[in-house]
């Protein structure tokens, strides 16, 4: 009997789901890991596509999901579904606002001014203190940005 109940537990944790796999409990921000990611009607690939992203490391606020699905919100607001395994759980920030923004070597506007950023460039949001961000872009280029600057940089 022992045997039995030592099998039937083994053989249950094999396919017990991780639960390292569980999607996290929304909200939360998320950023696109594919180069296309499709935003859809509903949960499934058999609803319509929305939208077509095509640019990686791109926020998003996940505010549902369901059976590996992710209900989104872009940057314009635009809601939709997409698949959460075309998804990453790192921390991403989109630059918004009119202007430039300024990218600064320490968090405090008198710091060195390093670069001017448009609207609209993504890179990697590291920690967000008195209203400052650490900032990294694929290019290499880090320093801090004004946190009001940043979409994806609140509290989803």
């Amino acid at each position: 009997m022992r045997r039995i109940t030592l099998f039937a537990t083994l053989l249950a944790a094999t396919f017990a789901s991780p639960l390292s796999a569980e999607d996290p409990e929304p909200p939360f921000w998320a950023s696109t890991k594919a180069a296309t990611v499709n935003m859809r009607v509903g949960p499934g690939e058999d609803y319509r596509v929305l939208w077509v992203y095509k640019r990686v490391s791109l926020p998003m606020k996940v505010v549902r999901t369901k059976e590996g699905w992710w209900r989104v919100e872009d940057p314009d607001g635009a809601t939709g579904w997409v698949l959460g395994s075309l998804m990453s759980q790192r921390r991403a920030g989109l630059v918004q606002g009119k202007g430039l923004a300024e990218m600064h070597e320490k968090p405090e506007a008198g710091s060195k001014l390093k670069w001017r950023l448009e609207p609209g460039v993504t890179g990697k949001l590291g920690e967000c203190s008195e209203g400052w961000c650490d900032f990294s872009l694929p290019t290499g280029h880090q320093g801090f940005v004004p946190q009001d600057r940043l979409w994806g940089a609140q509290n989803p």
